[in-house]
């Protein structure tokens, strides 16, 4: 386990570096002199003399290659600059909201495992039944809303005319579970999806033909036997659904007013706080190709006939 830990790590590497090329040309190549926009916070106008001393402090003055090493240098130290907007450093502010939108995406995969899980498992469970049929047009409806229409649909239904939760806020499972039921609509149903078509693949397979034969029932069959093995390319797709719940929440904190990383990086765009918006391609990346990297690694404990060379038994 351990070396292929190490040659997964080592295979990260690249990735990573093109995620901070991507941050940096964010920052480096949108419109605007980053100089000015530092100075220009509070409706100030700067001086030419103090743009050009600003450019000269922030190393603006050098080639575009040593622009980026010195940027990465400062990254490796923890320093991801400091906000045009609120003037405060963005490593700081990152990981102040960060806790909001890691509570939010726990609470979203939570859901998609629980929803979508157990919605593919009694379809397929139910195959071809009245069962399977409203469960397949619920997935198709999931799949079919914007999350922004169905956030307004739920807060107009369960916070306005039912007012039986908050519109918005950060605090208990209360504040989280509109927020959590909008992010993990489209990923249970995906999810709910991929289950029952990889239990129904299991179920084809001469094991559970034997199975079958010997009198087990479909359920026990599909629970006990089909699902453990079904499970490892369900995993796969929920290790990215993770890294895209951390990064597309932007348009749920932003309906719900919660202060995570989506609706700062939110900020930043109306701002043009090039800083911020570098920061937070660099964070939702690196989370992005680590809960990829967790995925795997509870792929392969999951299925025991995967060696870490790869190689199954």
């Amino acid at each position: 386990m351990r070396p292929y830990l190490i040659r997964k790590l080592i295979s990260l590497l690249p990735v990573l570096l093109g995620i901070s090329l991507l941050a940096f040309v964010l920052g480096a190549m949108t419109p605007g002199n980053p100089a000015e926009l530092a100075l220009s916070r509070g409706g100030y106008e700067p001086t030419a003399r103090q743009i050009a001393e600003m450019e000269e402090k922030m190393g603006l003055n050098e080639p575009r290659p040593m622009q980026y090493l010195q940027w990465a240098g400062r990254v490796l130290k923890g320093d991801l600059g400091t906000s045009y907007y609120s003037g405060n450093p963005v490593s700081r502010e990152l990981m102040r909201r960060f806790p909001v939108t890691l509570k939010l995406a726990a609470c979203s995969m939570a859901l998609t495992v629980f929803l979508g899980i157990g919605l593919g498992t009694a379809a397929a469970a139910r195959q071809g039944k009245l069962t399977d049929r409203i469960i397949g047009t619920v997935i198709n409806i999931q799949l079919s809303l914007p999350a922004f229409w169905l956030a307004l649909l739920m807060i107009l239904l369960f916070a306005e005319t039912l007012r039986w939760l908050p519109t918005s806020g950060n605090g208990g499972l209360r504040y989280m579970l509109m927020p959590s039921l909008v992010l993990s609509a489209s990923g249970s149903a995906v999810t709910a999806r991929l289950t029952r078509s990889a239990l129904l693949e299991e179920l084809g397979k001469q094991y559970c033909t034997a199975a079958m034969a010997r009198g087990i029932g479909r359920w026990r069959l599909v629970v006990r036997n089909a699902l453990p093995n079904a499970a490892v390319p369900v995993t796969a797709m929920l290790g990215n659904s993770l890294g895209g719940m951390l990064g597309g929440s932007i348009v749920v904190e932003s309906v719900f007013a919660l202060p995570g990383i989506g609706s700062y990086a939110l900020t930043a765009v109306a701002n043009r706080d090039y800083p911020a918006l570098q920061g937070y391609v660099l964070l939702t990346g690196a989370v992005y190709v680590l809960s990829g990297l967790l995925a795997d690694i509870i792929g392969m404990a999951l299925n025991p006939r995967i060696r870490p060379e790869g190689k199954k038994v």
